[in-house]
């Protein structure tokens, strides 16, 4: 009884460090929107090279799942992670003191990679400490960090801004919250069970090192509804990352000046963050576990709210933040079930391989989408154009997760 107590209790708490460690990874590449605008009149650069920008990271991080997606599931996701944000900062820090747009450029990829060193290892951490009959409960825990990650983001962000600090200080300060709770994980977390003395739930992950990478990534692509599934992610990803980027960008061109209108734009992170807990519970209670249901649901009405908002006066920011609220709820909150179809649809051996191609997909559409909306911007000279791009393609993201569920007759 003890020792069932002891591992209950060490189980919530590397769940517990996992998601405080994420609860700051965002602090190292969602802190670029707040300077785009800054860093584009200083380069004199048009938005649609800013979205280049903000597209190498993201290309750089879906390489990063690809790969790092492998690599946890044979070697340390305590160290990956621990690893992956010294060198986040180091990035952030190097970008500050950069005075070139190629430069930033390429560090800002190298910077996506680093970034990539800690979803798919902590989704594996996550998913050696946890049941399969519990394990919704500790990825919408898990996404709800990552959401929560965003609101931090933007707090600290539009503090710096008020105080009338230049861009590099965005790049600065708030990576210094996560290299204190990467120094903190690492002292804490344990990659297994096995490390801390109790026995693995799942020993037969331990054997997947016999087997080569090719036919571990062939095991995952060859499930065709698992690949449908990650498409469906991929346009999620995408309006995800276009709100983002483009939402400081047009809360401080509409702003006049004011920055405490600047505080309207936080819903929008808290949203997000909101949503993730809340699909979890939406999933299993709502649509029975149904997964590819709920995101249908609540993709589609991200579609909705994001028309309200492209119809809403930019003058009128209490209808704005509101909106982007519930914008945040709906469109982040699905993600919280995609991950669990991972081990669902491809088997515990796979669970880091599966997550990697996963993400690695979903920060490829949002890459595609970036330089796309900043062209958008140029060319109508609005940040409200972007919304209407990004109605279609949550509506995109819902009719995908449909055409796997009518295609493949996967039941959940």
């Amino acid at each position: 009884m003890a020792d069932s107590l002891n591992f209950r209790r060490d189980q919530w708490n590397m769940l517990f460090i996992t998601m405080f460690c994420y609860l700051f990874f965002y602090t190292g590449r969602h802190n670029f929107g707040w300077a785009a605008k800054e860093m584009a009149e200083e380069l004199e650069i048009s938005y649609a090279l800013i979205g280049w920008i903000s597209s190498a990271m993201l290309i750089g991080y879906a390489i990063g799942q690809f790969v790092n997606g492998n690599l946890a599931d044979r070697f340390s996701p305590r160290i990956m992670i621990s690893l992956g944000a010294i060198l986040s900062v180091l990035a952030n820090f190097a970008i500050s003191f950069s005075t070139t747009y190629i430069y930033i450029l390429v560090l800002w990829a190298l910077n996506g990679y680093f970034q990539s060193m800690a979803w798919a290892p902590g989704s594996r951490l996550i998913s050696n400490w946890w049941h399969r009959e519990e394990r919704g409960k500790a990825f919408g825990l898990y996404t709800m960090a990552a959401g929560s990650s965003s609101v931090v983001t933007f707090l600290v962000s539009i503090l710096i801004l008020q105080n009338r600090v230049a861009w590099p200080y965005l790049f600065r300060i708030p990576v210094l919250f996560l290299l204190f709770a990467a120094v903190l994980f690492f002292f804490i977390a344990r990659s297994k069970p096995s490390d801390k003395g109790y026995p693995d739930l799942y020993p037969e992950k331990q054997r997947q090192s016999q087997e080569s990478w090719a036919a571990m990534y062939l095991q995952v692509l060859k499930n065709r509804n698992f690949v449908v599934a990650s498409f469906s992610l991929g346009f999620e990803s995408m309006a995800r990352y276009g709100l983002i980027v483009w939402v400081p960008l047009h809360f401080l061109g509409n702003s006049n000046g004011n920055t405490d209108n600047l505080w309207g734009s936080i819903l929008l992170p808290i949203g997000m963050a909101l949503g993730a807990l809340s699909f979890g519970m939406i999933s299993d209670c709502l649509f029975k576990g149904n997964k590819h249901r709920s995101i249908f649901t609540g993709m589609s009405f991200a579609a909705i709210i994001m028309m309200g908002i492209y119809w809403t006066p930019p003058e009128n920011w209490v209808a704005g933040s509101v909106l982007m609220f519930l914008a945040g709820f709906f469109v982040y909150g699905p993600q919280a079930n995609f991950w669990p179809l991972g081990p669902e649809l491809l088997g515990e051996k796979y669970v880091g391989t599966g997550v990697g191609v996963m993400n690695a997909c979903a920060y490829l559409f949002a890459a595609l989408g970036e330089p796309i909306l900043g062209k958008i911007i140029d060319i109508t000279n609005s940040s409200i154009s972007v919304f209407l791009a990004l109605a279609v393609i949550c509506q995109l993201s819902a009719g995908m997760i449909l055409l796997a569920r009518a295609k493949h007759r996967v039941t959940i």
